[in-house]
């Protein structure tokens, strides 16, 4: 039942992200920045709890299936979305968007896309897990949610991992 609990939560979560980064490309297609500034803000708003306890409970489980090569992989996916996502928080603040400045924004959009249906593959393998580690990974995700840091406010604060220098676009 625990188990069953997470992936709905889990999934539901990358719905909401999906759906997002799907509204956001729409919004900076038609240069809609009303759309474009509480999209970002929704987005931030759901990816801070969700990224920590992803990083704080989930990932480290992650070992025992995945190399650690595969775990870094999803790591640094998130180091990108937070450098992609203060790009596109500049963006948003621009006076008036280019057709060079959509595209940016289409392509960061894109790229982050495929790490939402990877990471809710996850789910699968994290059924596994023995329940007191799934219901760790519950707790996590509340104190997170508790907590209530946007992911840029999280990144730059309380991140256990710094991003990296060098990540641009």
């Amino acid at each position: 039942m625990l188990a069953e609990k997470f992936t709905s939560i889990f999934r539901e979560e990358h719905r909401q992200v999906r759906d997002l980064l799907l509204a956001l490309i729409q919004a900076f297609k038609t240069r809609d920045k009303v759309n474009i500034k509480l999209m970002l803000q929704k987005l931030a708003i759901v990816a801070g709890p969700h990224f920590r306890y992803e990083e704080e409970s989930i990932y480290p489980e992650l070992n025992a299936f995945f190399t650690k090569e595969y775990v870094e992989k999803l790591l640094g996916d998130h180091d990108m979305a937070i450098v992609f996502a203060k790009e596109l928080v500049t963006l948003s603040g621009k006076e008036d968007l280019t057709d060079e400045d959509i595209q940016k924004a289409v392509c960061i959009l894109q790229s982050i896309m495929p790490h939402v249906s990877d990471c809710d593959g996850l789910s699968i393998l994290i059924e596994t897990l023995p329940q007191e580690k799934i219901q760790r990974a519950l707790d996590a995700r509340d104190r997170a949610r508790e907590r209530g840091l946007n992911l840029i406010d999280w990144a730059d604060n309380e991140r256990k991992r710094p991003v990296p220098d060098g990540i641009i676009f």
